[in-house]
């Protein structure tokens, strides 16, 4: 998939790149939006937003046709889980809360067709690909899928090198607020216990020669060196966008 391979070549490169997290609305012309702004990339939060399937495969579909490109994040990362947000067309996922290698392996086994994996394929994100012999399917879908683990718990800093030397790991990732709550610092994101545990993780990354995806305050993040950046929920930058500019028009500057 040609917004996959975009994508994974910024990411790859340490170019900055940034997108953002749809949780409280999703509508096809986000998309759009997104792509207008300069953005590279949008998650859509399955794990915790309430979008029917039909408005994700849409979603997904918009994407692939502008090269724009559109990841899941699924509720779980089991087997039948994985094949089925997959059959949506996505180009890749944001997994929640890998703690092990072992869940990888069977991420490994949903995203990939026999003989590497047990996926079946199937629905409306399979209409794009040219054919479905098995040379066709890993070099257009498989080879370029973007795969994000995200660290959530100590189990997950404890078994860091593992997970970020696992085969289909694009980039370690980051779930900032159940990370604070594990570590005892819920919500406190710039607490010593969290800037130990993202700078471990940053780490761990570069010791493979991957990367990090974070989520917050984006120009600060940036001025400390991280690349792959996720701006936040949409519906949060807007709201704040809509503060700073009624505070702008009440002070007069």
């Amino acid at each position: 998939m040609e917004a996959a391979r975009i994508l994974g070549q910024k990411v790859k490169s340490r170019a900055l790149t940034t997108g953002i997290l749809a949780t409280h609305h999703l509508w096809p012309e986000l998309v759009e939006i997104s792509k207008n702004s300069g953005l590279d990339y949008i998650i859509v939060d399955t794990e915790h937003g309430a979008f029917s399937p039909e408005l994700i495969c849409e979603v997904c579909a918009l994407g692939r046709l502008l090269n724009f490109a559109i990841l899941i994040r699924p509720i779980s990362h089991d087997i039948s889980t994985i094949r089925k947000t997959l059959d949506m067309g996505p180009c890749g996922l944001l997994l929640p809360s890998v703690d092990n290698p072992e869940i990888l392996d069977e991420v490994r086994d949903g995203i990939y067709m026999p003989p590497r994996g047990q996926r079946r394929p199937g629905g409306p994100g399979t209409r794009w690909v040219g054919s479905y012999s098995y040379a066709t399917w890993k070099s257009e879908v498989e080879d370029d899928l973007i795969i994000l683990p995200q660290i959530e718990t100590r189990q997950g800093l404890k078994n860091l090198p593992e997970i970020a030397r696992h085969e289909i790991v694009t980039a370690l990732a980051i779930g900032p607020y159940d990370l604070s709550a594990d570590l005892g610092v819920c919500g406190e994101t710039t607490s010593q216990p969290m800037q130990q545990a993202i700078e471990e993780i940053r780490q761990a990354a570069r010791a493979v020669g991957k990367t990090m995806w974070i989520i917050g305050d984006a120009p600060s993040l940036a001025k400390q060196g991280f690349t792959f950046l996720c701006l936040g929920e949409p519906m949060g930058l807007l709201e704040a966008t809509m503060k700073r500019i009624v505070q702008q028009v009440h002070s007069g500057s």
